[in-house]
């Protein structure tokens, strides 16, 4: 039938009928569920961030969330109060969040004497026109905006970085105590992170996906261990630590700062994820170009590998999770909505050298 023949009636017919179809076609295809991904010791953040996207949080507000339980908890010796201190004794904590949606982001580093930088951080996104405030800077910024300073150097952090301190070096004027290696606190640290290598890089991240195609992220530490005071690792510099954008998804790290800084790591998984690679594919291709950059010689091992350790994780807009390490060993923590969340094993590049 011509157009021109169409009545009313039939034309209201075709459109209802069409409108129909276009509703079935909607509810046909899967409604896209919350999802959160981080690093090893997330897995109760996953659970809260998605908790919390559930109830319609944002998802950078909701992966703030999830870290600060980290934050808060003393027996987390890598992340906020409790984490492990510089060289000189003292916890400085650094933390950025990004939201993919707005594409704003904020960040803090070498901040002192405030338990959740993760906060300041979305503070400093939310609150200022900038994205990176610094030492003093970042904590005049968060005395301004209500933060309560405490002494975040715990006990057990402080004996374990005296521990550190006294075994150093052979030649210095420090001595260890006998009585040390019955140290309760001191025995869970060495059982928990080894004894071979005792300065092992501490941090926590959380990537976020509502089911509104919004995505966020944070990363939050307290660095690697007994560093050079104002040392800055990957965590708080946007496009190193994390990354998102709502048009592609988040990704986030973990790990050597330093080889993560010279790779743009996060941002690099994100570009990859944008030409088509899934998260553990854009994983493992930035894995990859790191390895590739790591020319120094004693970042190497003898068959020129690295000595050091890389983590990245990464959620696609669609949904999609993916992790991945430079070796083998890893986990990833992942929860979705109406599910528990669990650890999952990370693709690698190298498999580990079995222990001696």
């Amino acid at each position: 039938m011509p157009a021109s023949d169409l009545t009313r009636r039939d034309l209201l017919t075709s459109v209802a009928a069409a409108g129909v179809a276009g509703a079935a076609a909607v509810a046909a295809q899967p409604a896209r569920r919350q999802v959160a991904i981080g690093s090893v010791n997330a897995l109760a953040a996953v659970k809260l961030t998605v908790e919390r996207l559930s109830a319609g949080e944002p998802p950078v507000d909701a992966a703030v969330a999830g870290v600060g339980l980290a934050e808060a908890d003393p027996d987390e010796v890598g992340v906020g109060y409790g984490g492990l201190p510089n060289e000189d004794g003292v916890v400085q904590l650094d933390a950025a969040v990004m939201d993919g949606v707005s594409m704003r982001a904020g960040a803090v580093a070498a901040l002192e004497r405030i338990k959740h930088p993760a906060r300041v951080a979305l503070q400093v996104m939310r609150r200022t026109t900038r994205i990176l405030l610094v030492g003093d800077g970042a904590l005049r910024f968060a005395r301004a905006h209500g933060f309560v300073e405490e002494n975040l150097l715990t006990e057990r952090a402080r004996k374990i970085w005296l521990y550190w301190k006294e075994n150093a070096a052979p030649d210095d004027d420090w001595l260890p105590a006998a009585a040390e290696a019955e140290d309760p606190d001191l025995r869970w640290f060495v059982e928990k992170y080894g004894s071979s290598y005792f300065r092992p890089q501490g941090t926590i991240h959380v990537s976020a996906l509502a089911a509104d195609g919004g995505v966020g992220c944070c990363t939050t530490t307290s660095g690697l261990f007994f560093k050079l005071p104002g040392r800055v690792g990957d965590s708080p510099l946007i496009g190193c630590g994390l990354y998102c954008d709502a048009e592609v998804g988040s990704a986030g790290a973990t790990g050597h700062g330093e080889s993560c800084i010279i790779s743009n790591g996060a941002a690099t998984v994100v570009e990859f994820m944008r030409q088509g690679k899934s998260p553990e594919a854009a994983c493992l291709a930035t894995l990859e170009r790191v390895v590739r950059s790591t020319r120094a010689a004693f970042l190497r091992d003898t068959e020129g590998r690295p000595r050091y350790n890389l983590n990245l994780y990464a959620v696609s807009a669609k949904g999609e999770v993916g992790g991945a390490s430079t070796w083998s060993g890893a986990q990833h923590a992942v929860c979705r909505s109406g599910e528990p969340a669990r650890l999952l094993p990370s693709a690698y590049l190298f498999k580990r050298p079995a222990a001696d």
